[in-house]
């Protein structure tokens, strides 16, 4: 089993310093560079504003969920009021 993980991790590695030698390849690679660098310019967010913002989103979410519970119910009514 030892022998077949490095063999195909060996394969993996030469497959990728094969496809580098392509212009696809290098486009990849160029477009890489490019989002590790992007990344490093992202401002992330604090633990307290991280948690702020997942109760805001779960709070919504319930008020959304209790309108749509709302509607279907007050439609149910009708509609059973109209069928009999």
């Amino acid at each position: 089993m030892l022998y077949r993980v490095l063999a195909l991790v060996g394969l993996a590695i030469v497959a990728a310093l094969i496809a580098l030698q392509t212009s696809k390849g290098k486009a990849f690679l160029s477009l890489a560079k490019e989002a590790r660098l992007e990344i490093r310019k992202v401002v992330w967010p604090t633990r307290p504003e991280t948690t702020q913002t997942t109760l805001i989103v779960i709070a919504f979410v319930l008020i959304v969920a209790l309108i749509l519970w709302a509607i279907d119910s007050l439609i149910g009514w009708i509609v059973s009021g109209v069928i009999g």
